[in-house]
């Protein structure tokens, strides 16, 4: 008789343990089944902005495979279908409809919970998550009905991607902050910086307000928000506040909780008290590489990996998630930004006596047409000058430089490795000396004497 595995979720993390335990057992070995509470699966979150923006232009654009190619794979995805609880003791999980469906291994897989402080108002018609497809479908709904004014709510990636989005899409735009700057995962002055680009772009940015309220109009819907600062008027407001684990579930079923909030789990994503019960994506906690300490950061790179850690190990194959830096990027307008590792804040947190050193170069060649103005931050312990973290705000061709600096971070190598070390160089990419080299050479010479 085979083992069913039950996989609550039907994205990055869930669907991903779902694929690699197929690969590894076959339908007659083991049963797979997955509910999704929604009607789509395997859905790129990250796409909703720029489905919204234009660039892509079709919905199912965005969906890398259908229920229906699961089935083909001997994967039975059950969309619309709820999970209400989990039973423990009797390895079973109650829908919505009141059905049981028993399970030999679990897999909770539920995501993240969209940041929604408890203001007046944002509820109403007119104000926008961006978690879902339905929720991409809406706004693009209310742009095509001759919306004019867009107001976006916080200054984190999905805020900084929607103002861009809304932009594209001829709104006049303003975002209000409850922080000092945008990107809080960024040191100040480089948060500046991202700032200076937003207003050179046209859009209204309101720092250090935070929202009391969502106004609505006669009819129920939003038309704006109060600050203690003043009110800003809107036809319809987006929120970008953050994510946190949606791991309610997983603590009404007598999981344990970790105290980011979120699934404890071990590396590889079993349930410390459960080990029939895993946990990967946003719903679980995991840690730090350069701390070791526990963390919950939300983004799909680390969901899909750890999908299929969880997978493998249900599978019969070993595995372990290797933890995380925190690696991301964004861009808003031709502005890119990117980080890695821990920012002074979460550096002085961790107790590291550290030193940062920003330079200014070019993206390409200086004489080479379509040369870009680049700021590459690192932050590194004084002393050793081992590499903590990185930050990098420029134009065209900035961003990615962040993947060479968390790949020295991953490998404990210190600034003057870095420094040393052979990246590629030709005119219409680096100067001479690319600007990460530059940064790291900065740094030696310092701590050298």
């Amino acid at each position: 008789m085979s083992e069913r595995l039950l996989v609550i979720g039907g994205d990055a993390a869930g669907m991903s343990a779902a694929a690699q335990a197929r690969r590894l057992r076959t339908a007659d070995e083991l049963e797979i089944v997955v509910l999704e509470q929604g009607e789509d699966v395997s859905y790129s979150a990250c796409g909703i902005p720029y489905w919204v923006g234009g660039q892509v232009t079709d919905r199912a654009d965005l969906i890398a495979r259908t229920p229906a190619q699961f089935a083909a794979a001997d994967i039975t995805v059950r969309t619309g279908t709820r999970a209400e609880a989990i039973d423990l003791d009797a390895g079973a999980v109650r829908t919505a409809g009141g059905e049981r469906i028993g399970y030999d291994r679990l897999v909770v897989a539920t995501g993240g919970r969209p940041t929604r402080p408890p203001i007046p108002g944002l509820d109403a018609d007119g104000v926008f998550g961006v978690h879902r497809l339905d929720d991409g479908a809406a706004v693009r709904a209310a742009v095509a009905a001759g919306a004019r004014r867009g107001l976006v709510l916080g200054g984190g990636y999905i805020g900084l991607e929607m103002a861009e989005a809304l932009q594209r899409r001829g709104l006049e735009v303003t975002v209000v902050l409850a922080d000092p700057l945008p990107m809080q995962l960024l040191d100040a002055d480089m948060g500046q910086r991202v700032c200076d680009g937003m207003v050179a772009m046209g859009m209204t940015v309101h720092t250090d307000q935070a929202v009391r309220e969502v106004l609505v109009d006669a009819a129920g819907r939003a038309c704006g928000v109060r600050t203690d600062v003043g009110s800003y008027e809107a036809d319809l407001v987006v929120l970008g506040l953050g994510m946190g684990p949606e791991a309610r579930l997983a603590a009404d079923a007598g999981l344990a909780i970790g105290p980011t909030g979120a699934v404890d789990v071990d590396r590889s994503q079993r349930c410390r008290d459960h080990p029939e019960v895993f946990a990967a994506g946003d719903c679980a906690q995991t840690f730090h590489r350069v701390t070791g300490e526990v963390a919950h950061v939300a983004l799909g790179t680390h969901a899909n990996k750890q999908g299929r850690v969880a997978g493998s190990v249900i599978g019969g194959r070993p595995a372990r998630f290797a933890g995380v830096l925190g690696t991301a990027v964004t861009k808003v307008g031709e502005l890119e930004i990117g980080r890695t590792g821990l920012c002074t804040t979460q550096a002085e947190q961790a107790g590291f006596a550290y030193r940062t050193d920003v330079i200014e170069g070019t993206t390409r060649a200086g004489y080479y047409p379509g040369a870009e103005d680049i700021a590459v931050k690192l932050v590194t312990e004084a002393g050793s000058g081992q590499l903590l973290g990185a930050q990098v705000v420029g134009g065209t061709g900035s961003a990615k430089r962040i993947d060479v600096l968390a790949t020295a971070i991953w490998a404990g190598m210190t600034a003057e490795e870095l420094a040393g070390s052979d990246l590629s160089y030709a005119p219409p990419f680096s100067p001479t000396y690319d600007p990460v080299v530059v940064a790291a050479r900065a740094v030696s010479r310092i701590e050298q004497g």
